[in-house]
């Protein structure tokens, strides 16, 4: 199992941010990753894709991703560049869909503490989330080995072909 270590800037969002404030139903009229990142938080934050950069980190409160089950939330973060998202709890299909779309998140009661700005390394061999810009280190609540493997392979799809060539 390939585990990494994720460093970004943070980016913070309350909480309840729904699949909609994600990426706007107005939006859905494409499946096509790379238009869905232009406009992904627009309702949330207008700036955020100009302003962040590729590989930085969402930070939200809890229930991140509430809201309808559409795939397009996760696939419109992961194709801006967003490398990770930290939150106390994550809505459950937007849980999975996030690990089918190979998007990496975790759940960490105490992401209040991590501020918008600070720069913080996620090392999934250890288990922790070290905010650098204060010198504070959690430990997150482990993923489970096969949503790990998905994270790996690039999402559900990429490991189904790895599965059915023999790896």
């Amino acid at each position: 199992m390939k585990k990494e270590n994720i460093d970004g800037k943070v980016w913070t969002f309350g909480k309840d941010i729904d699949t909609d404030l994600i990426i706007a139903a107005r939006y859905l009229n494409t499946s096509v990753p790379e238009e869905l990142a232009k406009h992904v938080m627009e309702d949330s934050d207008p700036e955020f894709v100009t302003n962040m950069s590729r590989g930085d980190i969402i930070v939200a409160g809890e229930n991140f991703g509430c809201g309808s089950s559409r795939e397009h939330a996760p696939i419109a973060l992961k194709a801006a560049g967003v490398a990770a998202i930290i939150a106390p709890t994550f809505a459950r299909i937007f849980y999975r869909n996030a690990f089918n779309m190979g998007l990496p998140i975790f759940e960490l009661p105490e992401s209040a503490e991590i501020k918008e700005g600070d720069e913080i390394n996620i090392d999934m061999n250890a288990g922790t989330i070290t905010n650098k810009s204060r010198s504070k280190t959690y430990k997150f609540t482990p993923i489970p080995e096969f949503m790990q493997e998905l994270i790996d392979a690039g999402g559900l799809m990429n490991f189904a072909q790895n599965e059915i060539k023999g790896r």
